[in-house]
């Protein structure tokens, strides 16, 4: 029996989970356990490039920095483009970007030069993930998007734990080995070629722009993945409502707004319109707790194994404790996503945020091997569960024309957070201790859990489209 011609949002949104959803969410996740990989194998990189190459603590600090300006931006102008160009085409395109400049820093001939590439690999990366997790979350049913969404965050541990593996393994092989490590990372271009061609764009995106056609055929294949017989959804009636122009909106034209519910509403789109109305207090919001997380995170993380041959540890013991402490993300992730439709979003992203916070102030009391290692591994727990959560909040507060624009902008501001740690925490780790380095991380997130309080609860509720 055919279904009723319906809304095209509502029909997806009506279907089960399906192979085509896991093929969307496997697709994009190795994409994003990609640039993990990428992120993760700088931090034991340095490690090996700070002997070899006699760095100062100032080039080791930009040469892990540029890719953080690169991401700050590439987030910012990543979101900005899916909102008009498509998800699906930023995603590829990005993943193309940043694994081409990740090969070529495996020829890196100095210091200059890295900084240069790290720069364009940040500009793919930042680019990438908010625009992989707003085109999942329009996907994914709304009963378990927050879910889904965590677990697209989960492959960013597989790829922490892949650059953790090669940090290891190949980069103490020898002085070519980070090298060959950053070789392996060149992976993600040809992955992209396969992308571009494999993965659906965004229904609500294409309704938006007024591709009807393109629209109907993907939500008929995600139906007929569900044994669903495909309807079919009634293009926009001549029925015209008012610009902010003052103007009328022809019917079937980009972003055309429509009575019968066919079309999204005409919205306010660009940056402005994140801080008008209602978007202000969520931006602010999303905003803090972006700024916070990146702050504490790739402080922690991009540093842990030079903190720990600071310290007095050996290369070598500092590359696999660090190892070991990256293996506690995949847990962490698995709770997170367990969580998030029990508890809602909010819940779940302030009790992570604090855990994260009670970690942090673990490991700077910590002395003894196993206190590092117990520590270390808690702060991974909590804190990637945070990010989870994180991901799957942040597209659902905004409507469809500001989706891409919301979530780029809240990472890019994110970015500059890890911009000014990445550079801080050498400098303050020399002047001060581990002890008061970690327990400033605690201090922000604990701010960052209080700022988490102040976001909407998506739980269950449709994506809102104006």
């Amino acid at each position: 029996m055919t279904a009723p011609a319906i809304d095209r949002n509502a029909r997806l949104d009506a279907l089960p989970f399906t192979r085509e959803h896991t093929r969307l969410l496997i697709g994009s996740g190795i994409g994003w356990a990609m640039d993990a990989m990428d992120v993760g194998l700088i931090s034991f990189v340095i490690v090996q490039l700070s002997a070899q190459w006699d760095l100062t603590a100032s080039s080791k600090s930009w040469i892990a920095t540029a890719g953080f300006v690169g991401m700050s931006i590439g987030a910012s102008l990543g979101g900005l483009l899916a909102d008009r160009i498509g998800r699906r085409q930023v995603f590829a395109a990005t993943l193309l970007l940043y694994g081409l400049a990740t090969g070529a820093s495996a020829l890196a001939m100095g210091a200059g030069s890295l900084i240069v590439l790290r720069f364009l690999v940040g500009l793919g990366l930042g680019a990438e993930l908010p625009v992989a997790s707003t085109l999942v979350s329009e996907f994914a049913p709304p009963r378990i998007r927050g879910r889904v969404v965590v677990w697209l965050e989960a492959f960013w541990a597989v790829g922490w734990t892949l650059a953790a593996l090669i940090g290891f393994y190949v980069v103490p092989v020898g002085s070519a080995g980070w090298r060959w490590a950053f070789a392996i990372g060149a992976v993600p271009a040809l992955y992209a070629v396969w992308l571009r061609r494999s993965l659906p764009e965004s229904v609500r995106f294409l309704t938006r722009q007024g591709r009807h056609t393109e629209a109907e055929a993907v939500v008929a294949r995600f139906e007929r993945a569900a044994d669903v017989v495909p309807s079919s959804t009634p293009r926009p009636t001549s029925v015209l409502l008012p610009r902010s122009d003052g103007s009328d909106e022809q019917p079937g034209s980009g972003g055309a707004a429509t009575r019968n519910g066919n079309s999204a509403g005409q919205v306010a789109t660009g940056i402005g319109a994140l801080w008008r109305g209602g978007m202000a207090k969520r931006t602010t919001a999303i905003w803090a707790v972006w700024f916070c997380v990146n702050f504490a995170y790739y402080g922690a993380f991009t540093w842990l194994p030079t903190i720990l041959v600071g310290d007095g540890m050996s290369i070598t013991k500092s590359l696999q404790y660090t190892l070991f402490i990256t293996l506690a993300q995949l847990p962490g992730y698995a709770c997170s996503a367990f969580a998030i439709e029990r508890w809602g979003r909010r819940t779940t992203l302030t009790v992570f945020l604090a855990g994260s916070a009670g970690a942090a102030a673990l490991f700077s009391a910590a002395g003894s091997p196993w206190s590092i290692i117990a520590a270390g591994m808690c702060l991974s727990f909590f804190n990637l569960g945070a990010w989870g959560a994180l991901y799957a909040v942040t597209p659902e507060i905004y409507p469809t024309g500001l989706r891409g624009t919301g979530s780029g902008w809240a990472a890019g501001f994110g970015r500059l957070a890890s911009i000014i740690t990445t550079l801080l925490v050498p400098t303050l780790h020399e002047a001060t201790s581990t002890g008061f380095v970690f327990a400033l991380f605690a201090t922000v997130f604990v701010l960052a859990a209080a700022a988490s309080w102040a976001l909407p609860e998506m739980r269950g509720k449709v994506l809102p489209d104006a």
